[in-house]
């Protein structure tokens, strides 16, 4: 048994059994692929995978015992050369960052800029996606670190640690008539206009439909998109009314703008930070947690990975 013979049996479940992209992932030939695979079921003495013909189709029950397995050896095998590269090289390695964009865009720029200034010698990966991808990003071993308000707190093999609150805001153009409203804007104010706003799954907009549905309303959703700045400059064009995550407003940048407060009529967002559990983190990844989140310090962090479901 060797560790190449685990990856392919991982890489092909997670390639859904697609040997050929296995072959690129872990660079070898789709022949090589087939017999790490087939020596390893010889020595376990069971079969791994249902086939037709050549072709892998689906686990097989004893295969569905096998691979939690193989991913903990994996997953264990990364912890070892962690722990390595922490003790020789503290300062030197790669952090793998996944957000969406909301995140990337208004949440992080500062947190990265503050810590390339302390370890400029930790390269720095930034990818974007839905909440659902920054969580399969995590579990492939892609990304680090994930931070999204939905989603990741709904896979059991991630720590999910809640980052920081925040509300909406609705934008509009200067002169619009919801801004001559005497009293709070309400949601029967709201409905009377198109509405831009997020698409489903993204920074919140879970919490925009219940509020209308609970009120009986029906809004008319005209535009929905993933990135505020796309939000904003439809608004601009007069296409309707904004409903945007509240800090992806800044009164200096967005001149064409007005911002009203919307925190009275959506519940209030959580954003969280997660990490796959079981995952040995170097010293510099702590460092980042909680240049981003203040509250999760490392040892808060480490009694989350260590089950504490007090600390999670």
């Amino acid at each position: 048994m060797n560790f190449q013979q685990l990856r392919a049996v991982r890489e092909a479940t997670r390639t859904g059994f697609n040997l050929t992209e296995v072959a690129g992932v872990l660079h070898t030939s789709q022949p090589g692929i087939s017999r790490q695979i087939r020596e390893l079921e010889d020595e376990l003495g069971i079969d791994i995978f249902v086939r037709a013909g050549k072709r892998l189709t689906r686990l097989t029950p004893p295969g569905e015992a096998v691979l939690p397995i193989v991913e903990r050896m994996l997953l264990e095998a990364d912890n070892l050369k962690r722990v390595g590269d922490d003790f020789n090289a503290q300062d030197t390695g790669r952090l793998s960052i996944a957000a969406t964009h909301s995140q990337a865009r208004y949440a992080l720029p500062t947190v990265v800029r503050d810590f390339r200034q302390i370890y400029p010698k930790v390269t720095l990966l930034l990818h974007q996606g839905s909440p659902k991808q920054v969580a399969e990003m995590l579990l492939s071993g892609e990304a680090d670190i994930g931070v999204a308000t939905e989603a990741l707190a709904q896979y059991e093999s991630l720590v999910a640690l809640p980052c920081y609150r925040w509300t909406h805001s609705i934008v509009v153009p200067p002169g619009h008539e919801l801004l001559d409203i005497d009293g709070p804007i309400t949601l029967e104010h709201l409905a009377r206009h198109p509405i831009i706003t997020y698409e489903t799954g993204y920074t919140g907009r879970a919490h925009i439909d219940d509020a209308f549905a609970k009120a009986g309303l029906t809004p008319d959703i005209v535009l929905s998109a993933m990135d505020a700045d796309v939000i904003k400059t439809y608004v601009e064009l007069g296409m309707g009314v904004g409903i945007v995550a509240s800090i992806a407003f800044d009164a200096e940048r967005d001149r064409t703008l007005r911002a009203l407060d919307a925190r009275h009529l959506f519940e209030i967002n959580l954003t969280r930070l997660a990490v796959r559990r079981g995952t040995w983190l170097r010293g510099y990844v702590y460092a980042f947690i909680e240049a981003f989140a203040p509250t999760l310090s490392r040892p808060v962090v480490e009694r989350a990975l260590a089950g504490d479901v007090h600390a999670e």
